[in-house]
């Protein structure tokens, strides 16, 4: 374990890194800090293992397991993804196959139980040789004059004490621990949704090798994720618009269930199911803070920013930020005058590629998007570009990039085209208007 030193001065606990969070971006952090050399404290205010959302992995994941070391240990907790299902008419599917990526990343992912992932993770860090101590919690954090974290309050099993790191890395995910204190948190007003979710038991599995796969359903008020995990359990779960969730009253398993049956395909797979979780709901999906670093702090995973997951992106994302985090912190603790620039090609870099996941989120419930997932066409390689983004490739991608925006014009064009025949509908005094508006 790293030498942890108290303070000559006032007996606070002094370390390089103090990590608050022990999820996936905490532990993926931390574990690559300490192997650079550096002390580095991780607090995780709950106990491993604990229920948590976000199962689906990207192959785009595969290569950051591997780095680390866990790459094994995951394919042994894990289901094989590989691909995502989007059905079309007539309960037949559209299967995006990874392995038709364009630039070859890895052919699958896993689908894993976040509690046994977490742990996983946690536990791994830990062997790695940061201090990581559970059913801790950060219960404020000081700035100097220059907004610099000067002390970090926790209070944990063995009591209340303060920590003062060199940089503090909030990994704390809806928590925000900075990004709140500070007031950075923002919501996502252009994707405003709500999630309603539970585990279920006896649901039927899609044919093959795509028996691992993510389907992703659509339903009137958003989508629904069907994720198959082992021992037979399914995380299911619906994202709606806030003013749908209001329907579900006090019966959130009533709302989960009706959803569901809206859709005669999932309702189709239910039917010999049971569910074997507690039915969760959060409001509020989608956030972002205005800052992902300042002076001696850095944000990371969904202390920064959390998308609606339609396309698994999240522990991604999150391990994708904690990995370059990870860069960026070893090379400004050596170079402490380099921090601010540092920091900030950082948060360029990741805001480039959340981008894409967000347009795509942003238009995928709008027919146009409906229709070309419908109907792919491998057109310059877009096919497979939009193929590489729901794998996870979007960071330093110029060959799917490009091909990338060549989609976005085909679907303003279709856009703009279905918006011109409703309009010459309406003036034909034909069919009224879809209330359903695309964005182009």
């Amino acid at each position: 374990m790293n030498d942890v030193r108290n303070s000559a001065t006032d007996g606070a606990v002094a370390c390089d890194v103090l990590v608050a969070g022990g999820g996936p971006a905490g532990s993926a952090v931390g574990t690559l800090l300490a192997r650079a050399g550096w002390n580095v404290v991780m607090l995780e205010k709950s106990e491993h293992p604990r229920f948590h959302i976000g199962e689906s992995l990207l192959p785009m994941n595969m290569p950051i397991l591997e780095r680390l070391g866990v790459l094994d240990k995951v394919r042994a907790i894990g289901v094989e993804k590989r691909g995502a299902d989007f059905p079309t008419e007539g309960g037949n599917y559209n299967v995006f196959h990874f392995d038709r990526a364009l630039r070859g990343s890895s052919r699958y992912a896993f689908q894993v139980k976040r509690e046994e992932f977490d742990q996983l993770l946690f536990e791994h860090a830990r062997e790695a040789g940061v201090d990581a101590r559970e059913l801790t919690r950060v219960t404020r954090v000081a700035f100097d004059a220059a907004g610099r974290p000067s002390s970090v309050d926790a209070t944990g099993p063995e009591g209340d004490y303060v920590l003062r790191p060199r940089l503090l890395i909030d990994a704390t995910g809806r928590d925000t621990l900075v990004g709140g204190a500070l007031k950075l948190k923002r919501r996502n007003r252009q994707h405003q949704s709500a999630a309603v979710f539970s585990h279920f038991r006896g649901v039927s599995r899609r044919p093959g090798e795509d028996a691992g796969n993510i389907t992703i359903y659509r339903h009137a008020h958003g989508w629904m994720w069907f994720i198959p995990l082992r021992e037979d359990v399914m995380s299911i779960g619906a994202v709606c618009s806030p003013e749908y969730l209001k329907e579900r009253g006090g019966d959130s398993e009533g709302f989960l269930m009706r959803t569901i049956h809206s859709v005669p395909e999932a309702a189709e797979r239910m039917a010999a199911s049971e569910r074997c979780a507690d039915v969760h709901a959060t409001g509020n999906y989608a956030y972002e803070c205005t800052r992902m670093h300042g002076p001696g702090w850095l944000l990371v995973g969904d202390a920064y920013a959390f998308v609606d997951p339609m396309f698994s992106s999240g522990v991604f994302l999150a391990m994708h930020s904690a990995e370059q985090a990870a860069h960026a912190a070893d090379a400004a603790l050596r170079e402490p005058a380099r921090e601010a620039a540092i920091f900030g090609a950082l948060q360029k870099s990741f805001d480039a590629g959340l981008d894409e996941f967000k347009w795509f989120i942003y238009r995928f419930t709008t027919p146009t998007m409906k229709h070309l997932f419908a109907n792919p066409r491998d057109f310059l390689g877009v096919e497979r570009a939009v193929v590489s983004m729901l794998a996870g490739d979007v960071f330093d991608a110029r060959p799917v990039l490009w091909r990338l925006r060549i989609f976005r014009v085909i679907y303003m064009l279709a856009a703009l085209g279905s918006l011109r025949d409703r309009v010459f509908g309406w003036l034909r005094g034909g069919a009224a208007v879809d209330r359903v508006q695309d964005t182009p």
